[in-house]
């Protein structure tokens, strides 16, 4: 939580009074650092607690506040070389996760991101059920090892079929979800089919637990099954990883088709399917039915995040699945986390049976087709020349720009520019047939705030090409 400015400010100045006392020294009482600052108590309490906290000072109750002790100048930095041979020549790469993480620089119009602009956020109606849910005492007991019923219950209405809450696994969220199903389904060295392109944070994680992403190429009905089969034949792969619905970065939509040709090969391969349906809340048009809705044999994994609907710190998504799989899944998930916290799982279940919930997708969805129309009027006009997909839901759409031009330098040069835009080439498992750029149009202001993130971007085009 972003602490109050007059917090901060009041904190920063006894920060400097503490810094020139010794230690043992008591602080001005709180009533009068509150007639010295012209602040209130509270202000008082919690700029202190910040110190507190910080180590800086010590509080005892009944006799004041007082310097803490201040630890020994250390002689310099320790040497830490040793690790390197200790840890070996294995390394995780979290440098594609963390851009996608990372807070765009002040004055810069965020064109990327996969998490919604706090104004379409449900805040005010989350804040209300986490408040509920940390009020009841039960809330903090160990929830059961699959999740609280009603929400395992919830999930499984969701996503519909004939699936129950016998069939859900509650997780801390949907990153979370996928490195279990990914340890859970493979050992290291093992191939994994995706998509081209696909989603980033699964090729990190698929490379951090040794795993070699294999390319299947997708156009704008999704993966194509002619490919996915040869690659299955080629690779002796048993799992291939995909976002049907909206995929990241495309926005591609699987048709109903290809969804049934998908199923059908992998049963041929004897294979898994791990249907990522990160971004089914945020459909603007109709989306087809999950995949795991026509599967009887228990070959789709289904993981089912609320995150990009939500929060970002609302970690919660489901991994549905049926049989020894999904034994394997919950045991993995019980050895590496034990469970979710059970308050958080409490709020997301009274904000999902809210009557509001469902105003809030409705409105969220409005905003994303006004977005999404915005930018790509905005791009017909700025930049004539990219090849751009209009997407049917979530927040990114996919961008085909000219021959020669390096995506990479400009993505850096539209920074310097003023607006955050993703290069492509990183969401390729291997070398990409073109320069892209995913374009988002979720985490921005407004759809003023969109066309001149695209003007910007227009003007780094033109110095770039």
């Amino acid at each position: 939580m972003n602490q109050d400015s007059s917090v901060v400010t009041l904190a920063d100045r006894l920060r400097t009074d503490v810094g020139r006392m010794r230690a043992g020294e008591r602080l001005p009482s709180s009533r009068t650092l509150v007639e010295r600052h012209k602040v209130s108590p509270v202000t008082v309490s919690r700029a202190l607690g910040l110190l507190a906290a910080e180590g800086l000072v010590v509080t005892r109750p009944g006799s004041g506040t007082f310097a803490a002790d201040r630890p020994a100048p250390t002689p310099g930095p320790a040497d830490l070389s040793w690790q390197s041979v200790a840890l070996g020549d294995r390394s995780v790469d979290a440098s594609g996760v963390s851009w996608l993480l990372m807070p765009p620089p002040e004055g810069t119009i965020p064109l990327s991101g996969g998490y919604l602009h706090p104004s379409l956020q449900p805040l005010r109606a989350l804040a209300a059920a986490g408040a509920r849910a940390v009020r009841r005492p039960d809330a903090w007991e160990a929830p059961p090892l699959n999740g609280i019923a009603g929400l395992r219950s919830w999930f499984a209405r969701s996503v519909g079929g004939d699936l129950t809450a016998a069939d859900v696994l509650i997780t801390a969220g949907g990153q979370q979800a996928l490195t279990s199903t990914l340890r859970a389904l493979l050992p290291p060295g093992a191939p994994l089919l995706v998509e081209s392109p696909t989603y980033l944070g699964v090729l990190a994680i698929a490379r951090a637990n040794g795993l070699q992403p294999v390319p299947v190429p997708i156009d704008s009905d999704g993966v194509r099954p002619n490919l996915l089969a040869e690659a299955f034949a080629m690779t002796g792969a048993r799992v291939f990883y995909c976002q049907p619905t909206f995929n990241n970065p495309t926005g591609a939509r699987l048709t109903v088709e290809r969804r049934a040709q998908v199923l059908a090969v992998a049963r041929a391969a004897g294979a898994f399917v791990i249907e990522d349906d990160f971004a089914r809340l945020l459909a603007i048009e109709p989306a087809p039915a999950p995949m795991i809705n026509h599967d009887t044999e228990g070959r789709v994994v289904h993981v089912a995040p609320v995150t990009k609907a939500t929060s970002a710190s609302l970690r919660i998504a489901a991994v549905i699945a049926r049989g020894p799989v999904a034994e394997r899944i919950r045991a993995i998930q019980m050895v590496e986390g034990f469970f979710p916290a059970r308050p958080l799982q409490e709020a997301l279940l009274d904000l999902v049976s809210s009557p509001g919930w469902s105003r809030h997708l409705r409105t969220v969805r409005t905003a994303l087709r006004s977005r999404r129309d915005a930018v790509l009027t905005a791009l017909a006009r700025e930049l004539p020349q990219l090849r751009v997909d209009r997407p049917a839901g979530g927040p990114h759409m996919w961008a085909r720009l000219p021959d020669g031009i390096d995506d990479v330098a400009l993505a850096e040069s539209a920074l310097r520019a003023g607006v955050l835009v993703s290069a492509g080439r990183p969401f390729f498992p291997a070398e990409p047939p073109g320069p892209h750029l995913r374009i988002s149009f979720g985490s921005a202001t407004s759809e003023a705030e969109l066309a001149e993130g695209v003007r910007r971007l227009a003007q780094a085009v033109s110095t770039t090409s």
